[in-house]
Protein backbone atom coordinates (compact mmCIF):
# COMPACT_ATOMS: atom_id res chain seq x y z
CA UNK A 1 0.00 0.00 0.00
CA UNK A 2 1.41 3.13 -1.15
CA UNK A 3 1.70 6.33 1.70
CA UNK A 4 -1.21 8.11 0.04
CA UNK A 5 -3.23 5.43 0.13
CA UNK A 6 -2.20 4.43 3.71
CA UNK A 7 -3.27 8.33 4.45
CA UNK A 8 -6.60 7.64 2.95
CA UNK A 9 -7.44 4.67 4.28
CA UNK A 10 -6.57 5.98 8.01
CA UNK A 11 -9.31 9.06 7.37
CA UNK A 12 -11.96 6.65 6.30
CA UNK A 13 -14.47 4.72 8.74
CA UNK A 14 -14.26 1.23 8.87
CA UNK A 15 -17.32 -1.33 8.09
CA UNK A 16 -16.40 -4.03 10.67
CA UNK A 17 -18.59 -7.31 10.86
CA UNK A 18 -17.87 -9.35 14.08
CA UNK A 19 -19.56 -12.82 13.90
CA UNK A 20 -18.12 -14.76 17.45
CA UNK A 21 -19.44 -17.90 18.31
CA UNK A 22 -22.11 -16.67 21.13
CA UNK A 23 -23.69 -13.22 21.92
CA UNK A 24 -22.01 -12.59 24.71
CA UNK A 25 -18.47 -12.36 23.43
CA UNK A 26 -19.41 -11.40 19.63
CA UNK A 27 -20.76 -8.39 22.35
CA UNK A 28 -17.73 -8.07 24.18
CA UNK A 29 -15.58 -7.45 21.05
CA UNK A 30 -17.72 -5.17 19.67
CA UNK A 31 -17.62 -2.81 22.58
CA UNK A 32 -13.79 -3.32 22.77
CA UNK A 33 -13.75 -2.02 18.92
CA UNK A 34 -16.10 0.58 19.45
CA UNK A 35 -14.07 2.81 21.36
CA UNK A 36 -11.93 3.60 18.01
CA UNK A 37 -14.24 6.28 16.51
CA UNK A 38 -12.75 5.40 13.17
CA UNK A 39 -14.69 1.63 12.91
CA UNK A 40 -17.87 0.99 12.56
CA UNK A 41 -19.01 -2.16 14.28
CA UNK A 42 -22.01 -4.50 13.36
CA UNK A 43 -22.92 -7.88 14.89
CA UNK A 44 -23.57 -10.89 12.76
CA UNK A 45 -25.49 -13.81 14.13
CA UNK A 46 -24.39 -17.24 13.74
CA UNK A 47 -26.83 -18.44 11.31
CA UNK A 48 -27.07 -15.17 8.97
CA UNK A 49 -23.49 -14.57 8.40
CA UNK A 50 -23.41 -14.71 5.05
CA UNK A 51 -26.39 -12.75 4.36
CA UNK A 52 -24.80 -9.89 7.14
CA UNK A 53 -22.01 -9.78 4.81
CA UNK A 54 -23.30 -9.72 1.96
CA UNK A 55 -25.74 -6.38 2.78
CA UNK A 56 -22.66 -4.71 4.89
CA UNK A 57 -19.82 -5.47 2.29
CA UNK A 58 -17.21 -4.98 5.74
CA UNK A 59 -14.08 -3.58 5.00
CA UNK A 60 -12.98 -6.11 7.82
CA UNK A 61 -14.57 -9.13 8.68
CA UNK A 62 -13.92 -10.94 12.32
CA UNK A 63 -15.29 -14.47 12.13
CA UNK A 64 -14.55 -16.95 14.76
CA UNK A 65 -13.46 -20.36 14.07
CA UNK A 66 -16.37 -22.08 15.86
CA UNK A 67 -20.49 -21.17 15.08
CA UNK A 68 -23.55 -22.51 15.89
CA UNK A 69 -21.74 -24.13 18.42
CA UNK A 70 -19.82 -26.33 15.96
CA UNK A 71 -16.22 -26.41 16.31
CA UNK A 72 -14.66 -25.50 12.47
CA UNK A 73 -17.93 -24.05 11.29
CA UNK A 74 -16.23 -20.80 11.04
CA UNK A 75 -13.46 -22.11 8.79
CA UNK A 76 -15.88 -24.19 6.30
CA UNK A 77 -17.69 -20.62 6.21
CA UNK A 78 -14.72 -18.74 4.72
CA UNK A 79 -14.46 -19.88 1.57
CA UNK A 80 -18.19 -19.00 0.82
CA UNK A 81 -17.83 -15.58 2.66
CA UNK A 82 -15.26 -14.65 0.59
CA UNK A 83 -17.01 -15.94 -2.75
CA UNK A 84 -19.84 -13.19 -1.13
CA UNK A 85 -17.86 -10.38 -0.39
CA UNK A 86 -14.32 -10.55 -2.29
CA UNK A 87 -12.64 -7.30 -0.76
CA UNK A 88 -13.42 -8.40 2.68
CA UNK A 89 -10.30 -9.14 4.92
CA UNK A 90 -10.67 -11.65 7.33
CA UNK A 91 -9.17 -12.20 10.48
CA UNK A 92 -10.22 -15.38 12.10
CA UNK A 93 -11.01 -15.44 15.90
CA UNK A 94 -9.67 -18.57 17.48
CA UNK A 95 -9.80 -20.51 21.20
CA UNK A 96 -6.11 -21.36 20.67
CA UNK A 97 -3.81 -20.97 18.08
CA UNK A 98 -3.65 -24.53 17.43
CA UNK A 99 -0.92 -25.27 14.08
CA UNK A 100 -3.86 -27.08 12.20
CA UNK A 101 -6.51 -24.24 12.37
CA UNK A 102 -3.65 -21.30 11.59
CA UNK A 103 -2.27 -23.05 8.73
CA UNK A 104 -6.29 -24.40 7.47
CA UNK A 105 -7.22 -20.53 8.01
CA UNK A 106 -4.47 -18.94 5.57
CA UNK A 107 -5.35 -21.36 3.39
CA UNK A 108 -8.46 -20.65 3.13
CA UNK A 109 -7.96 -16.92 3.03
CA UNK A 110 -7.86 -15.08 6.47
CA UNK A 111 -5.31 -12.28 6.80
CA UNK A 112 -4.78 -12.52 9.98
CA UNK A 113 -4.90 -14.56 13.08
CA UNK A 114 -6.59 -13.45 16.89
CA UNK A 115 -6.42 -15.73 19.65
CA UNK A 116 -9.12 -15.37 22.26
CA UNK A 117 -6.05 -15.42 25.28
CA UNK A 118 -4.69 -12.31 23.49
CA UNK A 119 -5.67 -8.72 24.64
CA UNK A 120 -8.83 -7.00 23.45
CA UNK A 121 -6.69 -3.71 23.39
CA UNK A 122 -4.72 -5.36 20.38
CA UNK A 123 -7.80 -6.29 18.28
CA UNK A 124 -7.91 -2.76 17.03
CA UNK A 125 -4.54 -2.37 15.76
CA UNK A 126 -4.88 -5.87 14.14
CA UNK A 127 -7.93 -4.52 12.12
CA UNK A 128 -6.31 -1.23 10.97
CA UNK A 129 -3.14 -3.41 10.51
CA UNK A 130 -4.94 -5.63 8.27
CA UNK A 131 -6.56 -3.31 6.43
CA UNK A 132 -3.72 -1.52 5.59
CA UNK A 133 -2.76 -5.01 3.97
CA UNK A 134 -0.34 -6.16 6.45
CA UNK A 135 -0.37 -9.98 7.41
CA UNK A 136 -1.38 -10.74 11.55
CA UNK A 137 0.69 -13.41 12.31
CA UNK A 138 3.15 -14.02 15.18
CA UNK A 139 6.19 -15.38 14.88
CA UNK A 140 5.44 -19.50 16.11
CA UNK A 141 2.68 -19.25 14.49
CA UNK A 142 4.60 -18.15 10.70
CA UNK A 143 6.93 -21.14 11.98
CA UNK A 144 3.98 -24.14 11.73
CA UNK A 145 2.69 -22.52 8.57
CA UNK A 146 5.65 -22.39 6.52
CA UNK A 147 6.46 -25.70 7.82
CA UNK A 148 3.46 -27.09 6.52
CA UNK A 149 3.20 -25.71 3.35
CA UNK A 150 6.84 -26.70 2.26
CA UNK A 151 6.22 -28.54 -0.64
CA UNK A 152 1.97 -28.47 -1.01
CA UNK A 153 2.45 -25.35 -2.77
CA UNK A 154 1.48 -25.33 -6.79
CA UNK A 155 3.84 -22.89 -8.19
CA UNK A 156 2.22 -23.51 -11.80
CA UNK A 157 -0.65 -20.77 -10.95
CA UNK A 158 -3.34 -19.52 -13.52
CA UNK A 159 -5.76 -16.58 -13.91
CA UNK A 160 -9.18 -17.22 -14.42
CA UNK A 161 -9.16 -17.46 -18.25
CA UNK A 162 -6.35 -21.10 -17.22
CA UNK A 163 -3.67 -18.53 -18.54
CA UNK A 164 -0.61 -19.18 -16.47
CA UNK A 165 0.86 -16.24 -14.55
CA UNK A 166 4.18 -16.42 -13.45
CA UNK A 167 6.77 -18.05 -16.50
CA UNK A 168 9.13 -21.04 -16.30
CA UNK A 169 11.76 -19.73 -13.98
CA UNK A 170 9.42 -17.79 -12.21
CA UNK A 171 8.09 -20.89 -10.33
CA UNK A 172 11.34 -22.27 -10.01
CA UNK A 173 12.03 -19.60 -8.03
CA UNK A 174 8.79 -19.96 -6.55
CA UNK A 175 9.68 -23.43 -5.26
CA UNK A 176 12.91 -22.02 -3.92
CA UNK A 177 10.91 -19.55 -1.87
CA UNK A 178 8.70 -22.74 -0.65
CA UNK A 179 11.63 -24.53 0.45
CA UNK A 180 12.95 -21.56 2.26
CA UNK A 181 16.01 -20.97 0.75
CA UNK A 182 17.69 -17.48 0.56
CA UNK A 183 18.11 -14.92 -2.27
CA UNK A 184 21.76 -16.27 -2.43
CA UNK A 185 20.54 -20.01 -2.13
CA UNK A 186 18.32 -19.73 -4.98
CA UNK A 187 20.88 -17.79 -6.72
CA UNK A 188 23.27 -21.10 -6.42
CA UNK A 189 20.34 -23.46 -6.73
CA UNK A 190 19.02 -21.87 -9.79
CA UNK A 191 22.65 -21.26 -11.64
CA UNK A 192 21.53 -17.17 -11.44
CA UNK A 193 23.01 -14.10 -10.24
CA UNK A 194 21.72 -13.01 -6.87
CA UNK A 195 20.75 -9.31 -8.60
CA UNK A 196 18.60 -11.41 -11.08
CA UNK A 197 16.56 -13.56 -8.44
CA UNK A 198 16.05 -10.19 -7.26
CA UNK A 199 14.18 -9.33 -10.13
CA UNK A 200 12.34 -12.42 -10.18
CA UNK A 201 11.03 -12.27 -6.68
CA UNK A 202 9.64 -8.51 -7.75
CA UNK A 203 8.13 -9.44 -11.06
CA UNK A 204 6.52 -12.71 -8.98
CA UNK A 205 5.25 -9.73 -6.55
CA UNK A 206 3.53 -7.96 -9.13
CA UNK A 207 1.95 -10.37 -10.68
CA UNK A 208 0.35 -12.10 -7.69
CA UNK A 209 -0.03 -8.87 -5.99
CA UNK A 210 1.71 -9.62 -2.50
CA UNK A 211 4.73 -7.97 -0.67
CA UNK A 212 6.45 -10.61 0.78
CA UNK A 213 7.82 -14.21 0.50
CA UNK A 214 5.60 -15.79 3.08
CA UNK A 215 2.37 -14.37 1.08
CA UNK A 216 3.66 -15.71 -2.05
CA UNK A 217 3.52 -19.24 -0.44
CA UNK A 218 0.64 -18.98 0.89
CA UNK A 219 -1.11 -17.65 -2.09
CA UNK A 220 0.41 -20.35 -3.81
CA UNK A 221 -0.64 -23.08 -1.39
CA UNK A 222 -4.36 -21.76 -1.13
CA UNK A 223 -4.66 -21.64 -5.43
CA UNK A 224 -3.41 -25.59 -5.18
CA UNK A 225 -4.90 -26.80 -8.92
CA UNK A 226 -7.57 -30.28 -8.74
CA UNK A 227 -7.67 -31.32 -12.55
CA UNK A 228 -6.09 -27.97 -14.47
CA UNK A 229 -8.79 -25.46 -11.93
CA UNK A 230 -8.13 -23.84 -9.00
CA UNK A 231 -9.20 -24.99 -5.27
CA UNK A 232 -10.17 -21.45 -4.34
CA UNK A 233 -10.45 -19.31 -7.50
CA UNK A 234 -9.30 -15.91 -7.56
CA UNK A 235 -11.03 -14.13 -4.74
CA UNK A 236 -9.82 -11.02 -5.60
CA UNK A 237 -8.44 -11.04 -2.00
CA UNK A 238 -4.93 -10.67 -2.90
CA UNK A 239 -3.21 -7.23 -1.39
CA UNK A 240 -1.33 -4.96 -3.58
CA UNK A 241 0.66 -2.04 -2.55
CA UNK A 242 4.29 -1.26 -0.68
CA UNK A 243 3.61 -3.08 2.99
CA UNK A 244 6.16 -3.21 5.95
CA UNK A 245 7.85 -6.47 5.02
CA UNK A 246 11.23 -7.71 3.82
CA UNK A 247 11.20 -7.68 -0.21
CA UNK A 248 12.94 -9.28 -2.78
CA UNK A 249 16.17 -7.35 -2.16
CA UNK A 250 16.37 -8.88 1.16
CA UNK A 251 18.76 -12.30 1.79
CA UNK A 252 16.19 -13.58 5.07
CA UNK A 253 14.61 -16.74 4.19
CA UNK A 254 11.27 -15.33 5.01
CA UNK A 255 9.93 -11.61 5.77
CA UNK A 256 9.03 -10.03 8.70
CA UNK A 257 5.27 -9.89 9.52
CA UNK A 258 3.56 -7.87 11.60
CA UNK A 259 2.48 -8.65 15.51
CA UNK A 260 1.30 -6.27 17.72
CA UNK A 261 2.93 -2.71 17.09
CA UNK A 262 6.58 -4.73 16.25
CA UNK A 263 8.07 -6.72 13.26
CA UNK A 264 8.37 -10.26 14.14
CA UNK A 265 10.66 -11.99 11.99
CA UNK A 266 10.01 -15.50 10.75
CA UNK A 267 12.13 -18.40 11.17
CA UNK A 268 14.93 -18.69 8.73
CA UNK A 269 14.98 -22.09 6.98
CA UNK A 270 18.85 -22.90 6.56
CA UNK A 271 18.30 -25.49 4.28
CA UNK A 272 15.86 -27.23 2.07
CA UNK A 273 16.26 -31.33 3.44
CA UNK A 274 15.52 -29.65 6.44
CA UNK A 275 12.51 -27.63 6.17
CA UNK A 276 10.87 -30.82 4.66
CA UNK A 277 12.02 -33.26 7.34
CA UNK A 278 10.17 -31.13 9.88
CA UNK A 279 7.64 -30.58 7.83
CA UNK A 280 3.53 -30.80 9.56
CA UNK A 281 1.20 -32.63 6.98
CA UNK A 282 -2.38 -30.87 7.28
CA UNK A 283 -5.29 -32.31 4.89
Amino acid sequence: MTRKARVEASNKILRVLVADSTLLTGRLIADALKRDRKLSITSAKNDSVLAAASALEPHITILSEALEGIPGQGLKLLPDLLAAVPKTRVVMLLDTASPTLVVEAFRKGARGIFCRSDSLAMLTRCVHRVHQGQLWINGPQIESLLEALDGALEPRLVNAHGVELLSKREQDVTRCLAAGLTNREIARELKISHNTVKNYLFRIFNKLGVSSRVEVVIYAASHRNENGKSTNGNSGNEKKGNRRTAGPGSDESFDATVVGSRPVGARKLSARQESRARRTTVA
